[in-house]
């Protein structure tokens, strides 16, 4: 199994697995094809913040993964956020996950990694577990800009 950088020539089959995994229970919001688009044009762009990456097995992609790079002030170092995290269901179990968060590891030594994880997708927790993430208990919030306009400015 090789882990490489997204090209544009993989994104139809990016596609076809961000509809999976973003109808999954894995994942809180549905997305949509103007959402994942955009997503993978900056991860094959030049954009400083997001970076993807395919699982390629005999010119075959098992699953995908994207990175976006922030600091954190709560722990005074740079953060990588696992963002998306996809395997396909016949290439799960085979460590790919576990191979991908070593590999960025790597690519990242001296930074803090984050990542979310849905409580029922036990799976994956024990794998985030098995790496040595632990849970947190924050409450995350969110709000989202109409065209950039806050009704609080």
């Amino acid at each position: 199994m090789k882990i490489r950088t997204m090209t544009h020539e993989d994104t139809e089959q990016i596609l076809e697995m961000m509809r999976v995994f973003y109808t999954s229970p894995a994942v809180l919001s549905n997305g949509s094809e103007e959402i994942f688009r955009n997503d993978i044009a900056y991860c094959i762009g030049d954009n400083p913040y997001l970076e993807g990456y395919v699982f390629e097995e005999e010119a075959q992609l098992l699953g995908y993964a994207m990175i976006a790079k922030s600091f954190s002030t709560e722990f005074g170092k740079p953060c990588i956020w696992i963002e998306d995290l996809y395997i396909r269901q016949e290439a799960q179990s085979k460590g790919i996950g576990t191979a991908f968060l070593s590999y960025i590891e790597r690519c990242y030594p001296d930074c803090i990694f984050r990542l979310e994880v849905e409580d029922e997708n036990q799976h994956a927790v024990h794998v985030y577990q098995k790496c040595g993430y632990q849970i947190l208990p924050y409450m995350e919030m969110k709000k989202e800009l109409e065209a950039g306009i806050s009704k609080y400015s």
